[in-house]
């Protein structure tokens, strides 16, 4: 269980890393008009390598995610499955007679 949510965990920064490294859709035309045109991959073979990567760590991502929903669902029904049921209260007991304490005697 354990092994799977530091899976996930290093898989969502994997995921927010990559797709923060692929270039948005506005970044050709700026190449156009004499922008910097050379990645650290190459002038083409970036969006193809990004774009599997993303593939795979979103898969992995969505696995996880069901992994640890179904451990959690099963955990929680067991939980409740061990839970002893509640049983009716007693009936109430007859409350014990306060004794009397005898006060000063009225005046005449």
């Amino acid at each position: 269980m354990t092994i799977i949510i530091v899976v996930h965990i290093l898989v969502c920064m994997a995921l927010i890393l990559i797709v923060l490294l692929q270039a948005g859709k506005g970044a050709e035309m700026g190449a156009a008009f004499g922008g910097a045109s050379q990645t650290i991959f190459g002038s083409a073979g970036a969006m193809g390598f990004l774009t599997k990567l993303t593939t795979v760590a979103a898969i992995i991502f969505m696995i996880t995610s069901l992994l640890l929903t179904f451990s959690s669902t099963r955990r929680a029904s067991t939980i409740m499955k061990d839970r002893p049921a509640p049983t009716a209260p007693a009936a109430p007991s007859e409350m014990p007679v306060q004794p009397q304490v005898p006060g000063p005697e009225p005046k005449k």
